[in-house]
C-alpha cells in the first residue's frame, strides 16, 4: 500500500508530530507544499496546524483526494483537544473540504501544539493581540476553549506536544 504523511506546520508542532509518526510507522512525511500528486497514494495521513479556525493547508491538499483513499486527519492546536465544542467546530471546518465519505469522524484526531510568541511574525502577533484583547473582555464563564487557551498562553512560549497522544492514531492505522 502506497502511503504518505503530509503535514502543514505553523509553529513546528505539526511537523514534529508528523516526523514522530513517520518514525513509528515507517511512512515518509512531507510538507503539504512538497506533495504534488496525492492521487497516487492509497493512504494519506494529514497532520495540520489549526490556524484562524481552520486546518492549515487542508483545502489545497483535499483537492487531490479521491474516493477509495484512506484519509486520516490529525489537527494540532493550542486548545484542549477534549473540549467537545472545539472538536465540533474543527470538524465542521474540516467538512468544508473533506467529505465523510473520504474521512469519517473516527479517522479525525486532535493533538495539542506549541507556540512561541517571540517568534511570531508581525501579522500573526497582531491577530493574537486582537484575540487576546477580546478574550480579556469576555467573562470567564462565556469564553470558548480557543479563547481560554489564548488567554492562558498569551505572550509566552508554551509546548504541549505529547507524542503519547499519537497512540490512538497509530492504533487506527
Amino acid at each position: 500500500m502506497k502511503q504518505i504523511i503530509i503535514y502543514a506546520s505553523l509553529h513546528g508542532a505539526a511537523e514534529r508530530y508528523a516526523e514522530r509518526l513517520a518514525q513509528i510507522t515507517g511512512i515518509e512525511a512531507k510538507s503539504f507544499k512538497e506533495v504534488k500528486d496525492i492521487a497516487q497514494f492509497e493512504r494519506i495521513i494529514y497532520v495540520g496546524a489549526i490556524y484562524a479556525g481552520g486546518v492549515m493547508g487542508l483545502k489545497k491538499t483535499a483537492q487531490g483526494f479521491r474516493n477509495g483513499q484512506e484519509v486520516f486527519i490529525a489537527t494540532v492546536g493550542m486548545t484542549d483537544p477534549t473540549d467537545p465544542v472545539f472538536v465540533s467546530n474543527i470538524r465542521k471546518a474540516i467538512r468544508q473540504f473533506v467529505s465523510a465519505d473520504i474521512c469519517n469522524d473516527d479517522r479525525i484526531f486532535h493533538l495539542r501544539g506549541a507556540i512561541d510568541y517571540a517568534k511570531l511574525g508581525l501579522g500573526h502577533r497582531i491577530l493574537m493581540k486582537l484575540m487576546y484583547s477580546q478574550a480579556m473582555k469576555t467573562p470567564d464563564d462565556q469564553l470558548t476553549a480557543e479563547a481560554k487557551a489564548i488567554k492562558e498562553t498569551y505572550g509566552q512560549s508554551v509546548d504541549f506536544v505529547n507524542f503519547d497522544t499519537l497512540q490512538p492514531l497509530v492504533e487506527k492505522l
